[in-house]
């Protein structure tokens, strides 16, 4: 063999192994960003490592019966990220006949320990927004000094995305003529952009439920971020979820009910 063979051979074999090492660092990083990266949040808060939205100090709950008996006095005394909470949103209906067994015990003690509190509603598609409202209107009692309404509509059922957004509208109308104020809705962000993205949502305050991100990935007007359902409180046994609101505690008590003056959106 020439040594302009014996030259090419190594050149050759060079450029190879030059080639791999580039495409295992590139399959590296893609592996990373769209495989291990989605999901590292995910797992440091299954082991208790949290991390709290960056710039954001008003922080609340939302619970439900799967958190069972609530000590609400720890949790009044309880911190997150340093601060106080200071919300709390509670599940207390769904559908047009299921009504959560611990939300009249939840929804008084929140109120005794001064927590501004809140009464969700979660929807069934097959049940008309109308039959849904008049069930949330029999079953809660919110007060001045409470949040509006929520809505927690994630499921689209057999439903287009229009008739989804027609009976999700028949439900918060009578809701705002009954309390004066336009209710909350809560999703998630997929299903915000997927579903109720459109005009006629616009001036009701938005919670949006995005997981082990650094922000929300909604580009548009939002109130509250749910950013965790694995965090831990003191006087919660069980994970329970972690919100922050998109404002200051002036804008939060602005947008409780029995206040004339609605607070500005903010993105």
């Amino acid at each position: 063999m020439s040594w302009a063979e014996r030259s090419f051979g190594h050149g050759y074999k060079r450029v190879v192994w030059i080639g791999a090492i580039i495409a295992a660092v590139v399959y590296g990083f893609v592996f990373y960003k769209y495989t291990v990266a989605p999901y590292a949040l995910r797992w440091r808060a299954l082991y208790g490592e949290v991390d709290y939205p960056v710039g954001y100090s008003i922080h609340g709950l939302d619970v439900s019966h799967h958190q069972g008996t609530i000590d609400w006095e720890s949790v009044a005394r309880a911190k997150v990220a340093g601060e106080s909470i200071e919300f709390v949103i509670i599940k207390a209906t769904e559908g047009k006949s299921l009504f959560d067994q611990n939300f009249n015990e939840n929804f008084y003690q929140a109120g005794q320990y001064g927590l501004i509190r809140g009464a969700y509603h979660f929807f069934s598609p097959s049940v008309s927004g109308d039959v849904q409202a008049r069930y949330y209107m029999q079953q809660v009692h919110l007060e001045d000094g409470d949040l509006p309404p929520v809505l927690d509509i994630e499921q689209q059922g057999g439903l287009t995305s229009a008739q989804l957004r027609k009976e999700a509208l028949e439900w918060l109308q009578l809701l705002e003529k009954k309390y004066g104020t336009p209710p909350i809705i809560y999703t998630g962000l997929n299903f915000k952009i997927a579903h109720l993205n459109t005009k006629e949502f616009d001036r009701y305050p938005f919670w949006i439920a995005h997981y082990y991100a650094k922000e929300v990935g909604y580009k548009g007007k939002w109130k509250f971020w749910q950013h965790t359902d694995l965090g831990r409180v003191e006087g919660i046994s069980t994970a329970v979820d972690l919100n922050i609101y998109n404002g200051s505690m002036y804008d939060l008590r602005k947008l409780t009910i029995g206040h004339d003056e609605a607070p500005q959106e903010t993105e």
